[in-house]
């Protein structure tokens, strides 16, 4: 809670109230070397606490479509390097669930930890003879939780709360989502995450749901060795997705393979309605099958047992069920609806489909926003987010200037439900951007929402008759609502709206109000005294400077109140 109190505060005076202050430059000088210095200091907070802290940072790190490099470089090591536990405590809390000792449980078991993970850690063993004729397999990843994480998440969760009503006294964040339901959402996700036999129920299920579907592969479960501490799963060990040179090594095409993850958890979201919601790098592999394109693959990697129907040399293998989300069937259709509009780059179609999914606030002008969406499609609709850093940036200042309003009031808010939905949307972004820095998340959304939309409408022509039909409804009305117009512009009753010319005033009217002597005074000095210890000449320049704005303030109420008499 320190070092989230600390970094809020850090980052509210150079990114939010500087700008404000007309001091933009001076905000954003050694921003990098902020940002490296938070990331480092949270990656080493992470390893030290251990717990939910732990799945923070894992997140972060595969945002490379949003976050700076020298963010998700400090943080990378979280994904599978976390620190491991004694074994003695390990095979002692797994001897306790299982019954029995780990030499009668399992053939072998390797002491050495396969991976450290931020609730458990995991180690290879193997079967006996006997009961891998039962389960169909013999090569096992043993997970076996970190004794008293029980504790270390209830603690987790209490500062999360903590933190959440706190903030959502902040009417800013309240007007946007209901934090404290966002961290009764989260703590339930968390808590299913430390039951592993709720985790074997889910892989079970989403196994069923790939069942028929040769570009997925989830490892079985070996129910007599599973408990809630301990998980006996199918070792699918393979080559880690964003490991790239293993990768290109086995023949395997990165972009192909991001295509894929994309199309794949495009399905899990839009139409099966259960989904993976921890698809970090740590947790997908990618399988080489057994073919001729396969046979570059290291030793160990290859999978002789399964292959793909369309001839793909290689298929995605999910694991780690602890986090899964679903999507009731109304929230489901909606999300539908929104990728079509995104698709078809439709502003009108995609604010609609936001206010159906409960993301826009009451008070949001959807004809402005209409206005910016369609802006938004016609300029930046097809770049790719990791290009949009080559965007000249005059043209992204015009575009801020010209859709300043809505852009600066954000008219958005977060439905319930909806955590691991954005957080699985935003694991594709990051994940498919480091597999093809090219890809364009706009394009591969295309095909997927034309697929959906012909088989919402019945095809194409069912899409054209309801087209025409609507067509027809609206020139059937037509003639009433000219009339309606003609008359109401006789009597006086049409006000021309200048939305833009308004907005301007409006804007003006909250530079004047932010403005005012005694902020702009209150601001530098502060600052001043602030940057002081680590660059003198800036903080004493700024200290000296606070004096004008209050002159200014005094003599301005003086001459005001004159004038006034």
């Amino acid at each position: 809670m320190r070092f989230a109190t600390r970094y809020m505060v850090e980052n509210w005076w150079f990114e939010l109230l500087l700008p404000r202050l007309g001091l933009t430059a001076l905000g954003a000088r050694g921003r990098t070397r902020r940002w490296q210095r938070m990331s480092r200091n949270f990656y080493g907070l992470a390893t030290e606490l251990g717990g939910l802290m732990i799945k923070v940072g894992q997140f972060l790190s595969s945002r490379l479509d949003v976050l700076p490099p020298e963010v998700t470089r400090e943080l990378e090591g979280l994904q599978d390097s976390v620190r491991p536990e004694d074994f003695a405590e390990i095979r002692a809390l797994a001897e306790r669930e299982l019954g029995m000792p780990l030499e009668r449980a399992y053939a072998s078991f390797d002491a050495t930890p396969l991976a450290a993970a931020s609730l458990g850690q995991a180690h290879r063993a193997r079967l006996a003879p006997q009961a891998a004729n039962d389960t169909g397999f013999t090569d096992l990843v043993v997970k076996i939780q970190r004794p008293g994480i029980d504790r270390i998440v209830d603690i987790d969760l209490a500062a999360l709360r903590q933190v959440a009503r706190r903030l959502n006294r902040v009417k800013l964040v309240s007007r946007r989502v209901d934090l404290p339901a966002l961290a009764e959402e989260f703590a339930r996700t968390s808590l299913e995450e430390v039951d592993y036999l709720h985790e074997a129920g889910s892989a079970e299920r989403f196994a069923r749901q790939f069942e028929d579907d040769a570009r997925v592969r989830v490892p079985g479960i070996a129910w007599e060795r599973t408990t809630r501490r301990v998980l006996t799963l199918q070792d699918v060990s393979a080559i880690k997705i964003n490991d790239l040179a293993a990768l290109r090594e086995a023949g395997i095409d990165p972009s192909e393979v991001a295509a894929e993850f994309a199309n794949v958890m495009f399905d899990q979201l839009f139409v099966d309605g259960f989904f993976h919601g921890d698809a970090h790098p740590g947790n997908i592999f990618v399988t080489p099958v057994s073919n001729d394109l396969a046979q570059g693959a290291p030793d160990g990697l290859r999978d002789t047992t399964i292959g793909s129907d369309d001839g793909r040399p290689w298929v995605l293998t999910f694991v780690d069920f602890g986090m899964m989300g679903e999507i009731p069937d109304s929230l489901r259709r909606n999300l539908q609806r929104f990728l079509i509009a995104v698709a078809s780059r439709d502003g009108r179609r995609l604010v609609a489909s936001m206010r159906e999914l409960g993301v826009l606030l009451p008070s949001a002008d959807t004809r402005e926003l209409e206005r910016t969406m369609s802006a938004l499609f016609a300029r930046f609709g097809g770049v790719a987010f990791t290009a949009l850093q080559e965007v000249d940036p005059r043209e992204l200042r015009a575009f801020a200037d010209e859709f300043g309003e809505t852009i600066r009031v954000l008219p958005f808010q977060l439905p319930e439900n909806f955590l691991l939905v954005i957080r699985a949307v935003s694991l594709i972004s990051g994940l498919c951007s480091t597999l093809d820095p090219e890809f364009n998340i706009w394009n591969a959304v295309e095909p997927y929402a034309e697929g959906l939309l012909r088989d919402e409408r019945g095809g194409v022509i069912g899409s054209f008759a309801r087209e025409a039909a609507s067509t027809v409804a609206i020139a059937a009305r037509l003639p009433r609502r000219l009339d309606d117009l003609a008359g109401r512009l006789e009597n006086g009753e049409i006000a021309v709206e200048t939305p833009r010319l308004d907005r301007q005033i409006g804007q003006l009217e909250r530079a004047v109000g932010r403005m005012v002597s005694a902020v702009l005074f209150f601001g530098l000095l502060i600052g001043g005294v602030l940057l002081r210890p680590t660059d003198p000449p800036t903080g004493g320049l700024l200290m000296a400077a606070s004096a004008l704005p209050l002159l200014h303030a005094v003599l301005a109420g003086m001459i005001g109140g004159r004038r006034r008499r």
